[in-house]
């Protein structure tokens, strides 16, 4: 049987349990086959209490996948990314050669076993620590971000920022005014950061709202912006439990879609084929 203590090397990442500790110790390795966020990243210390379960499956081409799963509410990381990160990006996530499958069922055990001594209902507070913390900057496509610990400044861009966004100015957003954060992946169409605060209704248009940095074409890649994102958003935690990344209902994002397609930023197709996605998704 596998004992706490045990080390498991998978591609690209090492899972070890620290028994003092009682948390799990994910250290990922540097290389250029390695997902750029998990060098972002380089290691993490995960408490079990912040696990609600795992799960080991047969993978692609003689591998296992050894999956763990954050307890919502527990990790700002997860909490940011809400469902938006690659398969291949989730630092939850070690692929293992097939030879390894029995460890790895010992392993899985063993954190089955812990687990059943911890509550699987949604965390309270983040039991995961963000990385990195501020002082923090971020280059966006129409602005460059600083989070100094204490607030927000959207500083534009004179090549990239809307005539809108240039006009009003430098924006600058303390944590006491915000109430949440939403990021919205590079890696899909429409990405962008927006933070969200008290009495400003914003414009559904990210390269017109001055609490939004538009991401994608080079600027505010994944590995970039979702840290950023995360530890704005466990900065936030810890100054109020509200804080928190909002769902967006089904309803909303149509609505949204809509004023997007009327404005002439997304095409008739680009417009049918998300209406149709979220439609099928509600």
């Amino acid at each position: 049987m596998c004992r706490m203590g045990d080390v498991l090397a998978g591609n690209h990442a090492v899972w070890e349990f620290d028994r003092t500790t009682d948390s799990m110790l994910i250290r990922f390795a540097r290389g250029m086959r390695t997902p750029r966020l998990w060098h972002a990243l380089g290691a993490r210390r995960i408490p079990l209490d912040a696990l609600s379960g795992v799960s080991l499956t047969v993978g692609r081409r003689d591998t296992v996948v050894l999956r763990a799963e954050a307890r919502p509410g527990a990790d700002p990381l997860v909490e940011a990314a809400a469902g938006q990160l690659k398969e291949a990006c989730d630092p939850y996530r070690l692929v293992l050669p097939g030879d390894r499958a029995v460890r790895a069922a010992a392993f899985a055990d063993a954190v089955r076993e812990r687990l059943g001594r911890s509550p699987a209902e949604p965390a309270e507070r983040f039991l995961v620590t963000a990385s990195p913390r501020a002082p923090l900057t971020l280059k966006a496509y129409d602005a460059r971000l600083v989070f100094d610990g204490s607030a927000v400044t959207f500083r534009w861009s004179r090549t990239g920022a809307t005539s809108a966004k240039w006009k009003a100015g430098d924006q600058r957003y303390p944590l006491a005014a915000l109430t949440g954060v939403e990021w919205h992946s590079p890696d899909r169409q429409g990405a962008h950061l927006r933070l969200l605060a008290r009495g400003h209704a914003g414009d559904p248009r990210p390269d017109h709202d001055l609490a939004s940095a538009v991401l994608g074409a080079g600027y505010g890649a994944v590995h970039e912006s979702l840290p950023f994102a995360a530890a704005l958003l466990a900065a936030l935690r810890d100054r109020s439990p509200v804080a928190a990344v909002p769902r967006a209902r089904s309803g909303d994002r149509l609505q949204h879609l809509g004023e997007l397609h009327s404005a002439g930023l997304l095409t008739d197709a680009e417009y049918a084929a998300l209406r149709d996605r979220f439609t099928a998704g509600a």
